[in-house]
């Protein structure tokens, strides 16, 4: 971590806040301090640099102009790319995720370069748009339980050889290729396309985090009683809706 303090990024709020995927942050944050360490929150909107001395950079939805002007300001930036060669962990929502990659479609139909930290490929599905409850199994090698949350993208996301899916959907679309993926991981980098806000529902994600944060491989027992109500909730409304 930067000294002693846990340094958690938000990146372009004004931006990429849509779906209320700052829960992403909070959640992070307070299950942190529960640990007993100290955080230290930046907000950083568009018109500021990218800190490189981040430990966790979050990054949420937005809708396609923010998202095309969010891709352009952090290309020009390179911070978050440095941010990641100095091994930070990044994880991503829906349009976060699609500006990750290799490139997207934008708002003006173009194709849209992304920042190639993910290898993964993003275009416009031209069928129904992906709305509703996700139940999905992460990947194995992630080793937490069932992912639960909302997904509401058009996007349909393909993936490389460089990355592995970050879970496979029992209910919903997930990247919407029709092969049962959901998402992209690799190393310390990761994307999906869940809201929810998605750590506020799979609160052993934001664990995840802090584990790759602190090279730990257990973190102290807190207590989970409101995670664990929400996520039963939502993985019997998706069940019953499924």
């Amino acid at each position: 971590m930067s000294s002693s303090t846990l340094r958690v990024v938000w990146v372009y709020p004004d931006l990429l806040s849509t779906y209320g995927d700052q829960g992403n942050v909070l959640v992070v944050e307070r299950r942190a301090r529960q640990r007993g360490l100290a955080v230290e929150r930046v907000d950083v909107r568009s018109d500021q640099q990218i800190p490189t001395s981040g430990d966790i950079y979050l990054i949420g939805g937005g809708e396609d102009r923010p998202q095309r002007l969010a891709a352009e300001r952090l290309r020009r930036d390179g911070g978050l790319h440095r941010a990641a060669e100095n091994g930070a962990i990044i994880f991503s929502v829906c349009a976060g995720y699609q500006i990750l990659g290799h490139e997207f479609i934008n708002d003006l139909g173009q194709r849209e370069p992304g920042l190639g930290l993910l290898d993964v490929v993003s275009t416009r599905g031209e069928g129904e748009r992906c709305v509703g409850d996700v139940l999905a199994d992460l990947d194995d090698g992630l080793g937490l339980p069932q992912l639960t949350g909302f997904e509401n993208h058009q996007g349909i996301t393909h993936l490389g050889p460089g990355v592995r899916p970050f879970a496979r959907v029992r209910v919903g679309k997930g990247n919407g290729t029709g092969d049962g993926t959901e998402g992209a991981w690799r190393d310390t980098v990761f994307g999906t396309y869940m809201h929810g806000p998605v750590l506020a529902r799979n609160p052993g994600i934001a664990d995840l985090l802090l584990r790759l944060t602190l090279d730990v491989r257990a973190l102290p027992p807190v207590d989970d009683r409101w995670y664990e109500a929400l996520r039963a909730e939502r993985i019997a409304a998706a069940t019953q809706a499924a």
